[in-house]
């Protein structure tokens, strides 16, 4: 039995498949995937965290956080993130 909503865990695993999945803890309901960077975009990089927070099926019970790299002469630097910004 997970200690989070099974649903959201699923449907949190579904939607950030195509990301390399670097972590994952069913009984906390985190998620951590490793930098990903897509082929139309290869200047910048994402990081994705999920985190499933309760039992309840509800949109408030899953917090996600994006963490934004671009490439520069100076290597990866931290960037805003942009609604749209993981792309396949």
């Amino acid at each position: 039995t997970l200690g989070i909503n099974a649903y959201l865990w699923r449907a949190a695993l579904d939607t950030i498949g195509f990301l390399p999945i670097a972590q994952v803890d069913s009984n906390g309901g985190v998620i951590i995937t490793d930098w990903y960077v897509s082929p139309q975009s290869s200047n910048e990089r994402v990081k994705v965290l999920v985190t499933v927070l309760d039992t309840d099926l509800a949109a408030d019970a899953v917090r996600v956080a994006v963490q934004r790299q671009t490439l520069s002469g100076t290597g990866w630097t931290d960037a805003p993130v942009r609604a749209g910004t993981v792309q396949r």
